[in-house]
């Protein structure tokens, strides 16, 4: 049997994760210190959770070398970009400082796969080019982006100065299930609670802004194909796709019947890109993959999952 790590595992990316492999017949041990994760996501999985912070040099190299790991995922991360404006040492400190130090315990124990979870919207910015390529200028608007392309680099260093195989997924805006609609939480989850709780959707600016949005089963079957591969670098993970904050709110209005679900606007927020689409074309060449759930469907599947 094989056996992953997976850190973040009980966060709302890094628990869909570890159900695909644990579905795969893979042993699965999830690293996460609950500061957004939860132990919930992860009831029934069947992964076994350690609390820990990747950030713990002797906590990372004594959990890889008893699990011998056939691939290390890391998803644990800093992930707001409102946080990291205001602490920006610490953004630093998680993004930067956990990788590098998961990287050396992952060389130490020789671990022959890491896959590691970077972001494609804040690494590139405003952009000219939609969708956008992975050989796009690095242009990050918030320290967020600047230690998640920091992450991306120790990758590439060790697979320079140790051979490590290493890749870099850079994902869209993911959704679906089990996203935190507390906190700086992605805007579908933030609207599917709204709309439960009969309110209206809160919308910045004019609400024409757009990101790729991607399901979050489909980022977790292109996390596997990226494991099980011996591709290194960077590529996006990503419908490649536009769709506007006001379509979002039309589809859950459609979905929902709720006539009364149109949007409040509120101010442009400073610094938030208008445009966001990756191209996805050398995860489909690579990997194999390419995302098969529809905005429409993975809204439907997401929305449905916040009554129960």
């Amino acid at each position: 049997m094989s056996t992953a790590v997976v850190t973040g595992g009980a966060g709302f990316i890094g628990s869909h994760v570890a159900d695909r492999l644990v579905a795969a017949g893979t042993r699965v041990v999830a690293v996460d210190d609950l500061s957004t994760g939860r132990r919930e996501n992860l009831d029934g999985a069947g992964a076994d959770l350690r609390v820990d912070d990747v950030r713990d040099a002797d906590a990372m190299r004594a959990l890889l070398e008893e699990a011998r790991p056939d691939v290390v995922y890391h998803l644990a991360a800093q992930i707001s970009v409102t946080r990291s404006v205001a602490e920006v040492e610490y953004d630093a400190d998680v993004n930067v400082r956990g990788t590098a130090t998961l990287l050396e315990a992952a060389h130490r124990a020789g671990v022959p796969r890491f896959v590691y979870i970077s972001t494609g919207g804040a690494l590139y910015g405003d952009a000219e080019v939609f969708p956008t390529p992975e050989d796009t200028p690095i242009l990050p608007m918030a320290p967020y982006g600047l230690s998640k392309w920091g992450g991306e680099g120790y990758c590439d260093l060790y697979h320079r100065l140790h051979g490590t195989s290493a890749v870099t997924l850079r994902l869209g805006n993911v959704y679906g299930p089990r996203q935190d609609p507390h906190g700086e939480a992605g805007v579908v989850a933030i609207f599917c609670q709204r709309l439960h709780a009969g309110e209206r959707p809160v919308v910045f600016g004019d609400g024409r802004q757009t990101r790729d949005y991607v399901y979050v089963g489909d980022v977790a079957d292109a996390v596997l194909a990226a494991g099980a591969s011996d591709v290194t670098g960077a590529m996006n993970v990503g419908r490649g796709e536009e769709a506007s904050v006001l379509d979002l709110v039309d589809t859950l209005r459609e979905l929902s019947g709720r006539e009364d679900f149109v949007p409040e606007h509120a101010p442009p927020r400073p610094g938030e890109a208008q445009r966001s689409c990756l191209d996805p074309a050398r995860a489909r060449e690579a990997l194999g993959w390419e995302a098969a759930t529809t905005l429409h469907d993975g809204l439907g599947v997401t929305l449905e999952s916040f009554r129960s």
